[in-house]
């Protein structure tokens, strides 16, 4: 096997796809496991600690950041997988950082029976936002890179999108309905994904509905890095959420 963070690293196949499986160390494990939606590696200090805990942690590998919806059944494939191979519980805790909270969003809400908790940290909400700079981002640097990638990927141009119907932020309204806890980090500073036209909407859902959810905003933070100074409180809402 090969190794993470000191931790047995392991790659399957699941759903044709390559599937990464890290697990706790021997006599530790706790049934439970975390989906990192993308970015595999990045930022890993929450799932470091969750490992320390007992959890595996998983990531499976997906055709575009940008979503496409045999990415979302992908993710379902795994969590049946985890459960039924490896004997853990169906439900796992989402970790989801910028494409992979979006990534979140859009599992949680289809396939509420798989997802206990969620923490998105910056995550993408508004597409038209984060891809084509209509608001705040437009001074964002990676833009012109990101729009074309999305409309290679997607097949999607600007005039598609403005009346498009399947935004992370349709999808908001099955997560309320669904209640699906979440943690929620972001930067005030965010030049990528601006917290007022993505962020803000998951807060002001979840208030309104009086659903669990714990807002850290980072004064001065920008897109990265990702996580808190000290990511005790996601681990902590994880662990309380997580059932």
């Amino acid at each position: 096997m090969e190794n993470f963070c000191g931790y047995n690293l392991e790659h399957k196949t699941v759903f044709g796809r390559d599937t990464i499986i890290v697990y706790p160390k021997e006599g530790t494990a706790n049934g439970k496991w975390v989906l990192k939606t993308e970015y595999f590696g990045a930022f890993p200090d929450t799932e470091i600690k969750l490992l320390e805990k007992g959890y595996h942690i998983a990531h499976i590998a997906t055709k575009t950041r940008w979503y496409v919806h045999e990415d979302n059944e992908a993710k379902a494939a795994l969590a049946e997988y985890m459960h039924t191979e490896l004997g853990l519980s169906r439900r796992c805790a989402v970790v989801g950082m910028s494409c992979g909270g979006m990534q979140g969003i859009y599992f949680g809400a289809v396939y509420p029976e798989y997802v206990s908790c969620m923490y998105l940290d910056a995550p993408v909400v508004n597409l038209l936002s984060v891809v084509f700079g209509l608001g705040r981002t437009s001074a964002n640097k990676d833009l012109d890179f990101f729009k074309k990638q999305f409309v290679e990927d997607t097949k999607m141009t600007l005039a598609d999108l403005i009346s498009y119907r399947e935004h992370p932020l349709d999808y908001l309204p099955k997560l309320v309905r669904h209640r699906i806890p979440v943690i929620l980090v972001s930067g005030d500073s965010d030049t990528v994904v601006n917290f007022e036209e993505n962020g803000l909407f998951i807060k002001e859902a979840y208030e309104k509905a009086g659903i669990p959810i714990e807002v850290y905003i980072k004064k001065g933070g920008d897109h990265h890095p990702h996580g808190l100074s000290d990511n005790t409180p996601v681990v902590d809402f994880i662990l309380k959420y997580d059932k």
